[in-house]
């Protein structure tokens, strides 16, 4: 009987613990967040976890690169918009041409940053699709209750 119990206890566990591995994705004000047990994941730890789905791991790579490249070009602009408008605060003669400058910068930045959402969430759901296919598809598991000089025993195989 023992063994029965254990049998069954780390059948579900192993269940549990295949599903626990999704990534979820929350809508939130400017984007998404991702979390896995409760924990908040960045791209970084994104594309740690995605390594083992080469198709996912891809779009992610893609990802944190356009992410990379919005981020150089949003500080650049907001660093020359800042620099001007300090400028003209302290009551120096400021070149609005840079300034003008910077609002194309961040206005370029941000097509490539909703870009980058779309890509990490596109990551992520196909992450959690071969997750959701390798765990209900694949695992399977067969009871069978057997009967031997010692008794009565219940044996799963998958």
């Amino acid at each position: 009987m023992k063994k029965t119990a254990l049998t069954l206890t780390l059948a579900f566990a192993t269940i549990t613990l295949c599903i626990a591995q999704q990534i979820e994705i929350k809508k939130v004000f400017g984007g998404y967040k991702y979390s896995q047990d409760g924990e908040n994941l960045r791209m970084g730890k994104l594309v740690k976890i995605m390594k083992s789905n080469p198709q996912a791991f891809e779009l992610i790579k893609k990802a944190q690169s356009n992410n990379t490249i919005a981020y150089i070009i949003g500080l650049t602009g907001g660093g020359l918009i800042g620099w001007q408008t300090g400028t003209n605060s302290a009551g120096g003669n400021a070149n609005w041409t840079l300034a003008g400058v910077g609002a194309g910068l961040i206005a370029v930045g941000i097509p490539i940053s909703l870009g980058v959402d779309k890509k990490k969430k596109q990551a992520v759901e196909l992450y959690n699709s071969s997750l959701n296919s390798t765990t209900y598809n694949e695992f399977k598991p067969e009871f069978k209750i057997i009967t031997n000089g010692k008794g009565i025993g219940l044996t799963m195989t998958f």
